[in-house]
């Protein structure tokens, strides 16, 4: 998550100014701030409340399960493509150069794979099976080539609900095959550090799941290239894991760790405790003993920490300290390898690099020919060459929130950097003349629209990197900035277009997002979700719809609006969960008086008098992600829950066919995964998206499911759009870009 202007790349950007103040969601940002919240608290709130059953966290192995489940499923259908964006990226979390083949780098995208550049990062290509785990954590290369991935994403926040993964892999053959070697309960991997000296012989900080307590917790050494594992390096709690492990490159038989406190609930999460610190081995990871010595002692207050570790100068290191609460707390530096430590200076550019979120960075990266020149992970790219007495913020020239970064040994200037927009690469030690890669698919999507005038034309809101467009430049361009959420592409004028960004703020555009019209004051709610639904009568698109905590109504293509309804939620929950917010509209294609509406407290509401009246249909359900409506029948409609379920039996899709009055579970043998949406096809078509991807199965024979296609990776789909006209289905994956198929 960013912190950036609201923008608009191509084009000007027409506000309203001055605009009334809008209701603070909850979230970080100061009352009445007319910009997207700040921080990546937001959409981890949301992601995570969608994902997980009310009152209960996400299951252990719940996406493994459910990913076997789907495995289990038969395919049919057409192929599916992958139609871009190819320019944009997205977050990688670490990277490794190969020390065998020059120019070769691999990125690991944080739920997209491992992918493998062969020209010093210009292009990415896939180095990861697709039917294997997206979620990515480390990435490290021994000295004879072997590669080793550690999955599940460690970082608790952005747009991802932090898929846990699936183990430590191994490759002997740059990414073309991979074996699982173990520690397969690690939930998530921080770091991989492999001794120079012994390819055969690696660290792993495992670090655990951020959901559920235990499983494999701490750092862990193998001396056979992943064969046999011992953990070297306990955990002192549950809930603390090993978020990183570095091998001196001064002394191989000096090991350093971080352990960090960490974990999500229902109702608060907690990034920081007494288990938090760093920790030294100085007989190659045997025994270990925590560092203090000027470094904070353990405490509640004492959040994620990163260090980083000289090269050219033994013993420097550098440690940066956050908060539980996420501020920064302060930076430190030791010459006698950890024994002591001195605090530096603490310049507002420093401190307020990390915004409120430290815990989203906590890396530190030193200039292995220059002990004195340091770069930090913040919302920008920090920047020391003294030392840490003065530092300088680049938050211009690439874009924000940083991972990862890697010195390429052939080339002593040449550094690479991974962070939320993708991979860089500078040949400037990482001191500025970046270049963006021109090929990486990886980019997360929350939605996707799609114009039957013109199937080259393809929208979208994506994590971090704003609403994308595939027209107005060469190639995918931001046409709305902040997180992308709602698009929508007028059915009969491909030119009218809206867009949004967090929080239901959304406008109106006229000439395709070249001049965009903020529309969001003139709509009435007391609250409106991360994801805002707003949506066209698909009778006539010149009514709207824009569901805050009641629903509005427009006539005129968006300029005005009118609420039709009262509130349909029960009101915000403890710790603002639920939000009590609309999630769905869906007008009946043949009853415009028809509209039906699902709440983030799983609550459906139909209205046959266009508001009048309104009749709750369902209550007391997980999050209600989307309802689609028979085109013939208005009282014929399905409804998607999400959440992740602990052996229960609660239904991912309903049908009624009596306006509500009746219902029945057609979830048959899809998998027990979140489903994000459902769209009607022809002759009865059903189609689905799911965290394990997409299903097709029949109205007429309710409950039999088939994945639909084939070609797909491993990815969660949040929307889906139905192109009858032309005969596709276009699907937004959260990691991988955009897809399409063709369909009867």
């Amino acid at each position: 998550m960013r912190v950036r202007r609201l923008l608009v790349l191509a084009g000007a950007l027409m506000l309203l100014a001055p605009v009334p103040a809008l209701a603070d969601p909850p979230g970080t940002g100061q009352p009445g701030e007319y910009r997207p919240v700040r921080g990546p608290s937001a959409p981890a709130e949301h992601r995570f409340l969608q994902k997980a059953v009310r009152g209960d966290t996400i299951p252990r192995h719940a996406h493994e399960l459910a990913a076997a489940q789907a495995d289990r499923i038969p395919a049919a259908g057409a192929p599916w493509r992958s139609i871009g964006p190819t320019n944009i990226g997205g977050r990688i979390v670490s990277l490794a150069l190969d020390p065998r083949r020059p120019d070769t780098v691999y990125a690991a995208a944080a739920s997209g794979g491992l992918w493998r550049s062969t020209d010093a990062g210009r292009t990415f290509a896939t180095a990861w099976p697709d039917n294997g785990t997206q979620a990515m954590g480390a990435v490290a290369a021994a000295g004879d080539g072997t590669l080793y991935v550690g999955t599940g994403e460690p970082n608790p926040g952005g747009g991802s609900v932090t898929y846990e993964g699936t183990g430590v892999y191994r490759s002997t053959d740059g990414g073309t095959s991979w074996r699982n070697v173990g520690l397969r309960d690690s939930g998530s991997v921080g770091g991989i550090a492999i001794d120079p000296t012994d390819s055969n012989r690696l660290f792993v900080a495992a670090n655990g799941s951020l959901y559920s307590a235990g499983g494999d917790r701490g750092v862990y050494l193998s001396a056979n290239g992943g064969g046999s594992w011992r953990r070297v390096l306990d955990v002192p709690n549950e809930f603390t894991g090993a978020v990183d492990v570095q091998i001196d490159p001064t002394d191989p038989k000096r090991v350093y760790a971080v352990l960090w406190d960490h974990r999500r609930t229902p109702v608060k999460r907690t990034y920081g405790g007494v288990g938090s610190g760093v920790h030294r081995s100085t007989d190659g990871g045997l025994t270990w003993q925590r560092l203090e010595g000027g470094l904070p002692p353990a405490g509640p207050e004492v959040g994620r920490m990163g260090i980083g570790v000289s090269a050219s100068e033994p013993g420097r290191l550098y440690a940066i300290v956050n908060s539980t609460a996420g501020p920064f707390a302060g930076f430190y530096t030791s010459a006698d390898a950890g024994d002591s430590w001195t605090r530096l200076p603490e310049p507002d550019v420093l401190k307020s690099s990390q915004s409120s979120f430290g815990w989203w960075f906590g890396k530190v990266w030193v200039d292995p020919d220059d002990a004195r020149h340091v770069h930090v992970a913040g919302v920008p790219l920090m920047t020391t060459k003294d030392g840490g007495a003065t530092w300088t913020a680049d938050d211009a020239s690439i874009h924000v929130d940083h991972h990862a970064m890697v010195w390429d040994p052939r080339y002593p200037a040449r550094a690479y950097l991974g962070n939320d927009g993708g991979v860089y690469r500078s040949d400037a030690d990482g001191d500025g003349g970046w270049v963006k890669a021109e090929h990486e698919p990886w980019t997360q999507f929350y939605s996707v629209a799609i114009s039957p005038q013109d199937v080259t034309r393809v929208s979208g809101g994506t994590q971090d990197n704003g609403s994308l467009r595939s027209w107005g430049g060469p190639a995918f361009n931001e046409y709305l900035g902040g997180d992308g959420e709602e698009n929508i592409i007028n059915p009969r004028d491909k030119d009218n277009v809206f867009a949004c960004y967090q929080y239901g703020n959304c406008f109106r555009s006229t000439d395709g997002g070249t001049t965009m019209e903020f529309f969001t004051p003139g709509t009435t709610a007391d609250r409106r979700n991360w994801f805002t639904p707003v949506q066209f009568d698909p009778s006539d698109p010149r009514v709207l719809y824009y569901g805050g905590n009641r629903l509005n109504r427009s006539v005129d293509n968006g300029v005005t609006w009118t609420p039709i309804s009262p509130d349909l939620t029960g009101g915000p929950g403890q710790d603002t969960y639920p939000y009590g917010t609309i999630t769905t509209v869906a007008a009946a294609p043949s009853d415009p008086r028809t509209i039906w509406v699902g709440t983030d407290d799983g609550r459906v509401w139909v209205t046959r008098d266009l508001g009048a009246t309104w009749a709750k249909v369902l209550d007391g359900r997980p999050w209600v992600t989307r309802i689609a409506v028979s085109e013939r029948d208005p009282a014929t409609a399905y409804v998607t829950l999400s959440g992740y379920r602990s052996g229960s039996d609660q239904p991912h899709v309903l049908m009624t066919r009596s306006a509500g009055a009746r219902w029945t579970d057609i979830s048959g043998n899809l998998p027990s995964a979140p489903v994000n949406d459902v769209v009607l096809g022809r002759a009865g078509q059903l189609y689905v998206a799911t965290d394990q991807g997409v299903f097709v199965g029949s109205a007429f024979a309710a409950g039999h499911w088939l994945r639909l296609g084939h070609g797909m990776p491993r990815v969660a789909v949040d929307d889906i759009e139905y192109d009858g006209r032309n005969h596709r289905l276009v699907a937004a994956t959260f990691g991988r870009g955009i897809y399409e198929t063709t369909v009867p």
